[in-house]
């Protein structure tokens, strides 16, 4: 009800707008719901609006994990939703006058539920609460525009460039004649970034043909920053679709062409608004260096929150600018957490692990509990990088899916914070969807094996 005033305020200034979508966030980051008209939106903000529960027990391609006990085996129950402050907003690519609202599910006293996306994140926001410290995020998302024709095989194809009318070949790192090119595209996503009030600002080339990278301002509310996350890659493929293109923020969409990350900027402010970690030194103070310590420690245990899916483990080589140990330095790109140069008061630390496919809400809480545990037990991290990481370390994170699972499975630290609850039920999807993928037979297979065997 305390959220009605926001809905009536939406209705009487979009007397047109008839579609709504209510949208769920589950756990691999997919977008779940209901599409409402205007007489039913009413109730959302009222008393809520029922769905399954199962719906968090959803894995990759929709099917329910019984494993998770939220399904079948549980009668499948319903329960309330209600709405997410500040995000019933236009649709402005729809084809007819429309919004969508995101929304969270709730127990019987109105809280998150521990194991869904916006409930692990605020459980462990309410840590730093306790801490009387303030985390404050950037998130950097990285994506393909694609060509919508596939080759002869299926597979996926750079974009042909609308300026030249070639298809894109050249990597062309922060390039202004890439963003020159596509500039309508990123005109138009701009645009609706705008009309949907998402802090979107910075556009880069990236690293290979019709890449991207868009940046989302800092901000405190992190349930907010991980909302506008997601919605920033709804907009950016529907954006993409009115352009002809297909935009993918697939991990590893081409194997001879860099992958797609998701890189996270954390700073901790305290109740007088001084940031914590800043000291006047480049490596920053105490508390930096145990915020990364927890980040190290947690990072083999967390690697699949950081990478959920098969695909997101051929991101991972030498010499591409994705982590394979937890080092640490500043200023220096080799990384999993970089100090970024700049000002004191902007101390941060830049965590470069994650693939685009990482669920914003999970990531981040998994990247706080490593914070957490680090401040609250005092963590030392290994020494600092000023060199070629790639060189001086042997790879020692779990760099396929199957590690990543084993290791989250083993984990010790990371439960503790973000909650055994969700832990088990995240566990039981991933479980589920490598059953399911192993079970496919590959052409290179048939390839290899078929005729030689």
């Amino acid at each position: 009800m305390q959220l009605l005033p926001e809905l009536n305020a939406f209705l009487e200034a979009n007397p047109d707008v008839n579609q709504f979508d209510v949208i769920l966030v589950d756990l691999n980051g997919i977008l779940r719901g209901k599409r409402l008209d205007r007489n039913a939106i009413t109730k959302l903000y009222k008393s809520g609006i029922l769905m399954p529960r199962s719906t968090f027990a959803s894995d990759i391609e929709g099917d329910t994990t019984d494993g998770t006990g939220l399904g079948i085996r549980t009668g499948d129950i319903d329960c309330p939703c209600l709405p997410v402050a500040n995000s019933l907003k236009i649709v402005p690519w729809a084809h007819e006058p429309s919004a969508q609202v995101l929304a969270y599910m709730v127990d019987e006293d109105g809280e998150a539920l521990r194991y869904t996306s916006h409930g692990v994140l605020q459980n462990v926001i309410d840590k730093f609460k306790e801490l009387k410290l303030k985390p404050i995020i950037a998130p950097e998302l990285e994506f393909f525009l694609l060509d919508r024709q596939r080759d002869e095989d299926g597979r996926p194809l750079p974009p042909i460039s609308p300026v030249t009318g070639a298809r894109d070949k050249n990597t062309q790192v922060y390039g202004i004649a890439e963003l020159d090119d596509y500039a309508a595209f990123l005109r138009d996503v701009k645009a609706a970034a705008v009309a949907q009030n998402i802090p979107a600002d910075t556009a880069i080339a990236e690293y290979a043909p019709g890449q991207f990278e868009i940046n989302l301002h800092h901000s405190d509310d992190l349930i907010q920053a991980c909302n506008h996350a997601i919605e920033l890659k709804r907009l950016i493929k529907a954006v993409a679709l009115q352009h002809d293109f297909d935009a993918t923020f697939m991990p590893k969409p081409f194997a001879d062409l860099s992958g797609n990350g998701f890189h996270m900027h954390i700073s901790l402010y305290d109740e007088a608004g001084n940031n914590v970690f800043a000291n006047g030194e480049d490596l920053g103070n105490d508390t930096l260096r145990h915020a990364i310590g927890g980040l190290s420690a947690t990072m083999e245990e967390g690697m699949l929150l950081a990478a959920p899916g098969a695909n997101s483990y051929r991101r991972f080589s030498p010499e591409c600018y994705t982590p394979l140990h937890p080092s640490w330095g500043f200023n220096n790109r080799t990384v999993a957490m970089r100090i970024p140069a700049g000002p004191d008061a902007a101390k941060r630390v830049e965590c470069r692990v994650a693939g685009a496919d990482a669920n914003p809400y999970i990531y981040l809480a998994s990247l706080l509990s490593g914070i957490y545990l680090g401040i609250t037990q005092q963590l030392e991290p290994g020494p600092v990088t000023q060199v070629n990481a790639y060189k001086e370390f042997e790879p020692t994170l779990p760099l396929t899916w199957d590690a990543a699972i084993q290791s989250f499975e083993e984990a010790k630290l990371l439960p503790q914070v973000l909650g055994s609850e969700f832990c088990h039920v995240f566990l039981q999807i991933k479980l589920a969807e490598r059953q399911k993928f192993h079970e496919f037979i590959t052409m290179q297979e048939y390839d290899w094996y078929l005729r030689h065997a």
